[in-house]
């Protein structure tokens, strides 16, 4: 069953075609990888669906509905969560009180501490369990290593309850200890159902807990296939891994 439908998607910044013609499918309950070389748009793919940017043409559907023109708090509503290559965590406030906030689902008041539901704090304070930092839930983000901002981020996404979690670049700056933790958490939310896109440039991690990959070259979608495909491809070799 297909849960995300990307069409005919271009998005230009100037004279420059970031995404051209773009055009995949995500199936529910896989962990898909989108992968390519630097520049290739899959960043900008991410911000066209969580609606951080707008597309030029094409079109963009979840669960068989148009998302393309909403504002991303509301394509979070819909049940998509998304992280950043660089963890946006607010680090003036408690890792507990990022974890509501970033939810992005609740208003203003959520700024505050003590307007945190009890429900919701509840919520929270399982997540960091899951990710195994629930210790650090009164601690002020600055105050956090980068590892750990990152498994901050990745419960915070979960806060919402979404339906596709989308991952812009997990192994970045993680040790590999955190990765393999981070790695078990995917997969153990996989088991459960939950529907993964992610953007990586490790393609040991790509290859093994990914199926099916997407390879982007020039804004456009290069190949998609299974990980023993993708690396047979002589197209992917040339474009993605320099022949």
């Amino acid at each position: 069953m297909t849960i995300l439908e990307i069409r005919e998607l271009h998005k230009n910044f100037g004279g420059i075609k970031a995404v051209n013609n773009c055009s995949f499918s995500i199936s529910k309950g896989k962990i898909s990888a989108l992968i390519g070389p630097n520049g290739a748009g899959k960043t900008t793919v991410f911000n066209l669906i969580t609606g951080l940017l707008k597309p030029d043409s094409g079109s963009i559907e979840f669960k068989g509905k148009p998302i393309n023109n909403l504002p991303p708090h509301k394509i979070t509503r819909k049940g998509i969560s998304r992280t950043f290559q660089i963890t946006r965590d607010l680090q003036e406030m408690t890792v507990l009180e990022n974890m509501v906030i970033q939810s992005q689902i609740h208003g203003i008041a959520d700024l505050f501490l003590d307007s945190i539901r009890g429900d919701d704090k509840s919520k929270a304070m399982d997540l960091l369990d899951f990710v195994g930092i629930s210790h650090l839930a009164y601690e002020k983000s600055r105050n956090l290593s980068y590892g750990q901002k990152k498994l901050l981020e990745f419960a915070s996404v979960l806060m919402s309850d979404p339906e596709l979690i989308m991952l812009d670049e997990p192994a970045s700056g993680v040790n590999p200890a955190l990765l393999e933790s981070i790695m078990e958490r995917i997969q153990e939310l996989n088991a459960q159902g939950m529907t993964f896109l992610i953007v990586e440039h490790n393609m040991d991690l790509v290859m093994s807990i990914s199926d099916p990959v997407v390879v982007m070259a020039y804004g456009t979608v290069l190949a998609e296939g299974s990980p023993q495909e993708i690396q047979s491809d002589e197209r992917v070799l040339e474009a993605y891994l320099g022949g």
